[in-house]
């Protein structure tokens, strides 16, 4: 039985880079879009780990990826940046973020690749607030 995850979605970043590069120049994929991507799916593709849930362990893991411009994330290129102390609230990120899709990020209308930082929050419905958490 797959259970929801409670976690929240947040495209903290894009680039580190102004919005100076050209298409085919070094920089590209670090230019700041005009619009950030969008997440499309419907459903989310994270997976609460049975044992933690029952156990009402939760937590949260920072991950970094790249998306194309045709909106995949490029499988290779998703790492954990701050892991949740529970190796298995980060396995489930990690496979979680290979299957989500987006809206390209644009720049000047045109979809351009970028590498964003992305949180996923593992909450329990039960469990008790984290340091950070507002609701």
């Amino acid at each position: 039985m797959l259970l929801p995850v409670l976690f929240t979605l947040g495209l903290l970043g894009c680039s580190e880079r102004g919005r100076s590069a050209r298409p085919g120049s070094a920089d590209w994929f670090r230019t700041m879009p005009d619009e950030r991507p969008q997440m499309l799916n419907v459903d989310v593709p994270f997976r609460y780990p049975l044992s933690l849930y029952q156990q009402k362990i939760q937590g949260n893991v920072l991950l970094r990826l790249f998306v194309t411009s045709d909106g995949r994330v490029v499988p290779d290129s998703i790492r954990i940046l701050e892991a949740s102390g529970h190796s298995e609230l980060d396995a489930a990120a990690l496979a979680g973020a290979s299957r989500l899709q987006f809206r390209a990020a644009r720049l000047r209308g045109t979809p351009i690749p970028v590498s964003l930082i992305f949180p996923v929050h593992f909450r329990h419905p039960e469990g008790s607030k984290l340091p950070g958490d507002s609701l």
